[in-house]
């Protein structure tokens, strides 16, 4: 038995463990599912051991320092000439940071990544140039150099100081990139590029993971940017593991519509500023142009009074927003009422409904709601709650809000209404856009806005749906609603 033990052929390289593709987590036995996050999905074979880094990966090995005594005076920011961008970067980029922008196809990313990479072209002086011109080193897995070069020509983009590179495997960007020396470095996008040391498909969990660590190490060790274009699934969600997008320092997404012309980017992770931030963006035949007061542009597409519409104050990181919610009632045709949402939680709609239906008496059983936030934004704070449920009020009543009047406010399934965080900053927001009255709930340590607006406070949905729509309220008859027959005996 031991000698035919000796003589079965052993496996030359197999997989000695399991990882998740969602989170990354690792097991010794196939599974599945992740045991970590709960994902459905069979865990994957781990790839083959990658060797030591060697050679100018090592370099970025440092001894331990005392918190107290790191100096951040050699960290400067590079500022570029974009204020959106460099707000929502926490003030600029960050030397060696390693920065990922996610998008829908045909969305805009490499249009701006390009022109990102002119910018820097003409910053004076950014770390790891050393005494000689800034210089860019622009890499496409997905477009050949003439056609980077007919993009570069639409935008008005000459081109100096930026170099293209069209390379998928990884060790001919590290053999460029270690002897041209450029002050930044973009690589779109990261799901084309390929290592020689993993075995499977570009794209692939691992290779994406491998090529991602090597390249962030890069540019740590030499203290310059680097910019990825990364792809987005059906779902919206960056495609690779869920890994990716701890390693990197800063997550933009690039979102819109795509008939439209507006481009909202979004700070989804930024371990040097606040998270959440938004800039907004045009997209105009010479390219991306950054919009300086997104209120106003969102605003300004607004005609008046309109039946089933609404005006909130958001806030997006540290800015509020003024955006205009839309809301269409029609009586449904099918045995189950659909609720269809756009730029905003499904959930948070049919519980806004059910709360009109049961707490301020509107019959919506029978109706088919559709909300939409205009511009292609997207609102995900309970701020908005208010806004929701007056847009289908006033839909459903046929009655239009007053056209100068924001509204705020967070609603309870008990139809209670409660106070919003930096309340005061929101309503300066809308008196400087003209707005006149505004409805809040009661309650809250802030004081009111002044500046010539009228705010009222209200308790409940069914106050402020008395408030903003006069005559709109009309109760049904105890006969067909048992629960206000109940409530009023």
């Amino acid at each position: 038995a031991a000698t035919r033990k000796q003589r079965i052929p052993l496996a030359p390289r197999g997989p000695d463990h399991f990882f998740c593709t969602e989170c990354g987590s690792e097991s010794l036995r196939w599974m599945g599912f992740c045991p970590a996050c709960g994902a459905q999905k069979p865990l994957a074979n781990a790839p083959p051991p990658v060797p030591a880094p060697t050679g100018w990966l090592a370099r970025a090995a440092m001894e331990p320092q005392e918190l107290s005594k790191v100096s951040l005076d050699d960290v400067p920011r590079i500022l570029l000439p974009y204020q959106e961008l460099n707000r929502v970067l926490g003030g600029g980029l960050v030397p060696g940071s390693v920065l990922l922008m996610a998008g829908d196809p045909g969305i805009g990313k490499s249009t701006l990544l390009l022109q990102v990479a002119e910018a820097l072209a003409r910053v004076p002086g950014p770390p790891g140039s050393g005494n000689g011109p800034p210089r860019v080193l622009y890499i496409s897995g997905e477009e050949s150099a003439p056609q980077i070069r007919m993009r570069a020509g639409r935008l008005g983009i000459p081109g100096d100081g930026v170099y293209l590179l069209g390379e998928t495997s990884l060790q001919g960007m590290l053999r460029w990139m270690e002897e041209t020396a450029p002050s930044a470095v973009i690589v779109d996008s990261i799901q084309t590029v390929a290592s020689d040391d993993v075995s499977s498909a570009p794209g692939s969990v691992a290779q994406v993971r491998e090529c991602a660590r090597v390249l962030m190490g890069w540019a740590k060790a030499h203290q310059t940017p680097l910019f990825m274009a990364g792809h987005v699934t059906k779902e919206g969600d960056v495609a690779g593991p869920r890994v990716l997008e701890h390693m990197v320092d800063v997550v933009l997404s690039l979102e819109g519509e795509s008939l439209g012309a507006l481009r909202i980017l979004r700070s989804t992770k930024n371990r040097f500023g606040s998270t959440n931030d938004v800039a907004i963006f045009q997209m105009e035949q010479t390219g991306m142009k950054e919009v300086a007061d997104p209120s106003q542009a969102l605003m300004s597409r607004r005609q008046g009074a309109l039946v089933g519409s609404t005006v909130v104050a958001t806030l997006e990181g540290s800015r509020p927003l003024l955006v205009e919610i839309q809301a269409l009632t029609v009586p449904t045709h099918s045995p189950v009422p659909r609720r269809v949402v756009s730029g905003l939680d499904g959930t948070r709609l049919v519980m806004l409904a059910a709360v009109l239906d049961r707490r301020v008496g509107l019959p919506l059983g029978g109706q088919d709601i559709i909300v939409n936030v205009a511009g292609g934004l997207r609102v995900g704070e309970p701020a908005a709650d208010l806004g929701i449920a007056l847009a289908v009020a006033s839909s459903f009543r046929g009655v239009p809000l007053p056209e100068d009047a924001v509204v705020l406010g967070e609603v309870g399934l008990g139809g209670e209404l409660r106070p919003v965080s930096q309340r005061e900053r929101r309503l300066q927001e809308a008196a400087r856009l003209g707005l006149r009255r505004a409805i809040v709930p009661r309650g809250g340590d802030e004081p009111l806005a002044g500046a010539g607006m009228h705010v009222q406070e209200v308790a409940t949905l069914a106050e402020a749906v008395d408030a903003a729509l006069p005559g709109a309220r009309r109760p049904r008859s105890p006969r067909t609603n048992p629960v206000l027959a109940e409530e009023r005996l």
